[in-house]
């Protein structure tokens, strides 16, 4: 086996464990919440309104990718909703 099959092998792995853990990152109702206060139509327009490559939110919705600082001040910025407010959103908290 060759240095980058193990690493794949790793990876694919790592991945896998990712799967089975609890997660309390739950960016569907904080993407939901930005859409509905934002009086936006969908993913597109708020990439659009936030000035990101619709990827970026895809993989966020999906939760291929946290939501780092520099897209939740974005966020910020273009809702007005504070910080707070916004990380609370992410947490699985929020659902009940």
């Amino acid at each position: 086996m060759t240095v980058r099959q193990k690493k794949q092998e790793l990876l694919e792995a790592m991945q896998r464990a990712r799967a089975l853990e609890p997660s309390s990152f739950v960016p569907n109702k904080l993407l939901d919440t930005l859409i509905e206060r934002m009086q936006l139509k969908n993913d597109a327009e708020l990439c659009r309104v936030l000035e990101v490559q619709p990827p970026i939110i895809s993989k966020i919705r999906h939760r291929k990718l946290n939501v780092g600082a520099t897209i939740l001040l974005r966020m910020h910025e273009k809702s007005n909703i504070p910080i707070r407010e916004l990380k609370e959103l992410t947490s699985d908290s929020a659902l009940h």
